[in-house]
């Protein structure tokens, strides 16, 4: 089956999606001075706020992500039939362990980089990997903004936790590229990922989507979500925050149970 957004939707879902991905594009923008001036104003208040963002992060993983991950499995066994495909069972999920293993790698490579060295050096050096950076998160926003056309066909309250859970993400995302690559993310690179997000949904409001397309789709940003929700808060933070991490996790939980 092919969904259409007009279809699915009604006339008002592209205009709303296009909202929604405005929105998510002020967010890229405005991320890093918003966490800038927390941080200004007391360096607990920004950690924290990245704490609560990865808690709601890791909540929407377990909460709606694998769930929905398990019905796109279904989804494309479905649309197989009959057909004997090599690692039919498993492709969503290996879709979603490739998309896991990309940001993953790109990771490792600037933090091996930084172990060999280290002060004015290592930060300069590390420079290098940016445009491997921002084209996989390029790709990986592109993704996010196709996907809004989806989710307002899905109906308002669908389309509102998505860009909520989204909004939040970004802002792990920009706290981990501005801290790796300040300089040039600040200076383009969040301007390119908000272009990113109004590009995808361009893309998503232009094309018709089938059902298995989007399900593999899903499957990649399933991957991406994991990796850059934990590794922040989880993966080499010192200076993380329990408790504001239980609490994003435990609200944004009962808000998708809610919902």
């Amino acid at each position: 089956m092919t969904l259409a957004v007009g279809e699915a939707g009604g006339g008002m879902a592209p205009m709303v999606s296009l909202l929604a991905a405005l929105g998510l594009a002020l967010v890229q923008v405005l991320a890093q001075p918003v966490l800038a001036r927390a941080e200004e104003l007391t360096g607990r208040v920004r950690r924290r706020l990245l704490s609560a963002s990865a808690g709601a992060s890791v909540a929407y993983v377990f909460v709606d992500v694998l769930p929905e991950l398990g019905a796109q499995h279904r989804v494309v066994l479905e649309a197989l039939g009959e057909e004997k495909l090599l690692f039919a069972e498993q492709r969503v999920y290996i879709l979603a362990l490739v998309s896991f293993i990309v940001f993953y790698g790109l990771e490792h490579l600037v933090l091996q980089d930084r172990e060999r060295r280290d002060g004015v050096e290592a930060s300069q050096d590390e420079a290098r990997y940016f445009p491997a950076h921002l084209l996989a998160f390029g790709g990986y926003t592109v993704l996010i903004g196709d996907l809004l056309v989806e989710r307002a066909a899905r109906g308002p309250v669908p389309l509102a936790i998505y860009g909520l859970a989204m909004a939040v993400h970004f802002l792990i995302i920009a706290h981990s590229l501005s801290e790796r690559f300040r300089g040039p993310y600040l200076r383009w690179g969040r301007w390119v990922l908000a272009a990113s997000v109004l590009a995808g949904w361009a893309v998503g409001a232009a094309a018709r989507m089938s059902e298995v397309t989007f399900a593999r789709l899903f499957a990649v940003l399933a991957g991406g979500v994991v990796i850059t929700s934990v590794q922040g808060e989880l993966v080499g933070e010192r200076s993380g925050r329990f408790w504001p991490f239980v609490l994003g996790a435990l609200g944004f939980a009962v808000l998708l149970m809610s919902a």
